[in-house]
């Protein structure tokens, strides 16, 4: 008999997972906190619309508060809600999930551990997604990268969990490439290095990740905040690791090694029109997760008399879009510069101003 698998949080990659699972043939439960998407699942199926492919595909599909109806309990749930939602859907699931089944937390930022403290490190497995997904219509799905370009990673936490990664590895495998590690804590620290360099940054200037790369100054600012967060990451005693379909030899110049992620990023999983996730959340008047990415990298220097002013810089300025205290444009970038200068006295922005 198979696994029984369930889906919490089915938005644009949490949706992408689990239709591909369900093509797999899979026992798919999927669990999602908005009705009018449960709805328009019910009523019309998943419809998710690629660069090269438009499917449907008819799913099993529960409102948030029908999970105390539940019957059976699951043998493997992904989670991919926000970072912000992670304690209290473990919670809400933490009933639901076998003696001997494993959590799975598909997400940005640094989750694996929230996931663990809920429902045991012998059940838990850490995880690393990268792939390009948007929804603003219930039921609807526009997927930027298909499997052949969505790329996970896998990894126990603790040694009583050692070997069940290979569980997670075959489902997450139907939806793109795995990756084992066996420091998943630090993969996810690199995939957080990643996520500080594009994810907000680019959302501040309210446009799509390559017109924002393209903005003169912003690579420079971009760098500067992956730059911190690497830097963040080792002092914490995080390594150095190839993500995303990096080779060994990238990560061997430490000084490079940012850029070189950006590069491969934007060269493997950006379109012309890919916007990210945070901005999308912000086009729809909803909080983003900027303070599980850019801000982890600014609590992390709190009390030991550091900073990580670009990454302060792009948590201002964010907190004051969602505050609704000014839009996300590109003349926020001026800003974001000065505000850096302000913390730190870096001089990012008249070091844009001598290379102009």
């Amino acid at each position: 008999m198979g696994k029984r698998v369930a889906v919490l949080g089915t938005g644009a990659n949490g949706g992408s997972v689990a239709a591909d699972l369900v093509i797999a043939g899979h026992d798919v439960t999927l669990i999602e906190q908005w009705p009018a998407h449960v709805e328009a699942m019910r009523a019309n199926g998943l419809r998710i619309e690629m660069p090269d492919d438009t499917i449907t595909v008819a799913v099993r599909a529960r409102h948030l508060c029908e999970v105390a109806e539940l019957k059976q309990r699951f043998d493997v749930v992904l989670v991919l809600v926000k970072a912000y939602d992670t304690r209290w859907a473990c919670q809400l699931i933490e009933p639901y999930v076998e003696p001997d089944g494993l959590v799975v937390g598909v997400q940005n930022g640094m989750t694996a551990d929230v996931v663990a403290e809920v429902v045991g490190y012998e059940r838990t497995v850490g995880a690393v997604i990268e792939c390009s997904s948007a929804m603003f219509d219930p039921g609807v799905i526009r997927r930027n990268t298909p499997p052949a370009r969505s790329w996970f990673a896998v990894g126990a936490l603790d040694p009583s969990g050692a070997g069940r990664e290979d569980e997670v590895a075959e489902l997450l495998a139907t939806s793109g490439a795995v990756a084992r590690f066996d420091d998943i804590r630090s993969a996810k620290w690199m995939k957080l290095v990643s996520n500080c360099t594009t994810l907000v940054t680019t959302a501040t200037l309210g446009l799509p990740m390559l017109a924002a790369l393209e903005t003169p100054g912003m690579r420079e600012l971009m760098l500067r905040c992956g730059q911190e967060a690497l830097e963040t990451g080792l002092a914490l005693g995080h390594r150095q690791l190839p993500i995303f379909g990096l080779e060994a030899a990238d990560i061997a110049r430490p000084e490079a090694l940012v850029e070189t992620m950006l590069d491969k990023l934007y060269g493997g999983f950006v379109l012309p029109e890919t916007t990210t996730t945070v901005l999308q959340d912000w086009q729809k008047g909803r909080r983003s997760e900027v303070d599980d990415l850019n801000g982890a990298v600014v609590r992390a220097h709190v009390g030991s008399g550091t900073q990580a002013p670009a990454n302060a810089a792009v948590v201002d300025v964010a907190h004051q879009i969602e505050r609704g205290e000014r839009p996300a444009r590109p003349e926020n970038l001026e800003l974001l510069l000065q505000r850096a200068d302000e913390i730190s006295g870096y001089g990012l922005a008249r070091e844009r101003a001598s290379t102009v």
